[in-house]
């Protein structure tokens, strides 16, 4: 079942909360009468407001939040929290608000209110984080199915969607806002969700996403170029990651101890971690190992402490799928779920995971044609691990279509062309989002990096439609082409407007026309 509003993630029989007694709790000041006013959810968009919501009024880039407090009460808000500004804004608008006024920023306070008005404090299933720059929402799906297979009735929060039971939810943020991961967890709830797995972003860690929630377990996979128009540099943004390993954010960790930035985070970590290696020779607790790996999927063996084995498979292609994979299985072996458990409900240990847009076949698998597959990976490191998979188990040539965000990091584009050209044979530049900025600029970034590989054929091909067609045509039976960069993505950016652009239904399109798709 789908549920078309990403912003309505709210508990179906809400409990009213008392405003008087949230005013109490955080050390509020109040304007207007609190007696008998009652609040049953919370939101920061006005637009989404619901009857019985309080309303948070927060300072934003342009414009105050309390500024939108008429719409907020026209759509049923019964009170707003704000900041001192906010409060004197909705004062000279006349609004006839029950008002909470908070010295501190909104923001800091939104995950305790959330969680207090949503009832979600005392709220107690298996919550399992994980964050790193790629394969979050694969270690988060692989959970879920993981999850399911042990007997647990899995909740899922990732860049692609929200899961509660058999309910989808469209997901419009990485990790979502405090107050839609509460009301998400109220929703889980409802439904007695027992296990829940949460991508975790480096934003969400640093705007208060996460407040209000505690996890069992958390987990780190890799680190590489990515956000640094947020972060401005890479010890910033690792500095994020490494901060949900802290008493205040977990209790456990897991660590993929490959690379210098995972044994950094073994080292620096607040809260005990257990250590998993994928390389040879490396010291760890967990060691991973791959049997075997074709187009249509990777097996691999786990060694753990004490005895503690798991043999099996994932169907996507690749050793870092096998490593989300892993490291899926030792998170849940740390929160007390034992891998004879997950075992016991999977069929010689398959783990039937399907992952939207994350190296997703729209060709029939074992096709005897040219394979084509879509992935939302957009960073360096994204590239070259799939590339570097894709080197490993394709049997003729390798396309690689891409493009890159406009208005974000400017800084990986030439290192992304690099990468692609290195590893494939054919590279076919088109436009992604490139919001503001001049599309070709953009090519041209990815153009130079591209050519400075002195390896592939190298084609610019804007309009990512003609794109596809152009790599299809390119084509022949063996050979693999990889869209990456939209992913699940239904939309494309351009100067100020989202254009309808699914880039799986597009390339299902192109594979009907060119007679390889029924």
């Amino acid at each position: 079942m789908s549920t078309g509003d990403a912003l309505s993630i709210r508990p179906q029989t809400p409990t009213p909360f008392s405003l008087a007694e949230l005013a109490t709790r955080f050390g509020l000041d109040a304007r207007g009468s609190l007696e008998g006013v009652v609040v049953t959810g919370v939101s920061l968009d006005s637009r989404d407001v619901r009857a019985g919501d309080l309303y948070i009024g927060m300072p934003g880039a342009k414009r105050h939040g309390a500024d939108f407090a008429a719409q907020a009460l026209a759509l049923g808000a019964h009170a707003m929290l704000t900041d001192a500004a906010g409060a004197e804004r909705a004062g000279e608008a006349g609004i006839a608000l029950p008002i909470l006024i908070s010295e501190a920023h909104p923001r800091e306070l939104l995950g305790a209110v959330s969680a207090a008005v949503y009832r979600t404090d005392d709220f107690a299933p298996k919550m399992l984080g994980v964050t790193g720059t790629n394969g979050k929402t694969s270690v988060v799906y692989i959970l879920a199915e993981l999850m399911q297979a042990a007997g647990l009735t899995p909740g899922l929060s990732s860049t692609a969607e929200r899961r509660v039971g058999d309910e989808v939810i469209p997901a419009n943020l990485t990790s979502p806002e405090a107050s839609e991961l509460h009301g998400l967890l109220a929703r889980m709830r409802e439904r007695d969700v027992d296990a829940v797995a949460i991508e975790v972003s480096a934003q969400a860690v640093v705007r208060h996403r996460l407040d209000g929630v505690h996890f069992d377990v958390v987990a780190f996979n890799n680190f590489s170029q990515d956000h640094l128009d947020e972060f401005g540099d890479l010890e910033s943004y690792f500095a994020a990651k490494l901060a949900l390993f802290t008493p205040e954010r977990a209790a456990r960790g897991v660590v993929v101890v490959d690379s210098a930035y995972g044994q950094r985070i073994a080292r620096e970590s607040q809260i005990p971690v257990t250590r998993l290696a994928t390389e040879y020779g490396q010291q760890a607790d967990w060691h991973l190992a791959i049997t075997a790996q074709t187009l249509d999927g990777v097996s691999f063996v786990l060694q753990g402490p004490e005895g503690a084995h798991f043999r099996g498979s994932v169907p996507v292609f690749g050793r870092f799928m096998a490593e989300n994979a892993a490291l899926a299985l030792i998170m849940l072996h740390e929160a007390g779920v034992p891998l004879e458990q997950v075992a016991a409900g999977l069929e010689r240990g398959r783990i039937p995971v399907y992952i939207p847009g994350r190296l997703e076949e729209m060709t029939e698998p074992g096709s005897r044609g040219p394979r084509f597959f879509v992935d939302y990976g957009h960073t360096p490191g994204s590239f070259e691990a799939m590339l570097e998979a894709l080197g490993e188990v394709a049997p003729g040539k390798i396309i690689f279509m891409f493009g890159a965000d406009g208005d974000r990091d400017t800084t990986k584009r030439e290192e992304m062309g690099r990468i692609a050209a290195a590893g494939a044979d054919t590279v076919i530049i088109c436009d992604y989002h490139p919001r503001s900025e001049p599309p070709e600029a953009i090519r041209a970034q990815l153009l130079a990096g591209a050519r400075s590989a002195n390896h592939a054929e190298v084609i610019e091909e804007g309009d990512p439609r003609k794109a596809v067609r152009l790599a299809i045509s390119l084509a022949e039976a063996g050979d693999v082409i990889l869209y990456a960069g939209p992913g699940h993505e239904d939309h494309q950016e351009i100067a100020g407007q989202f254009l309808p652009y699914s880039a799986r239904d597009e390339v299902r399109g192109a594979l009907r026309e060119a007679g390889l798709l029924q």
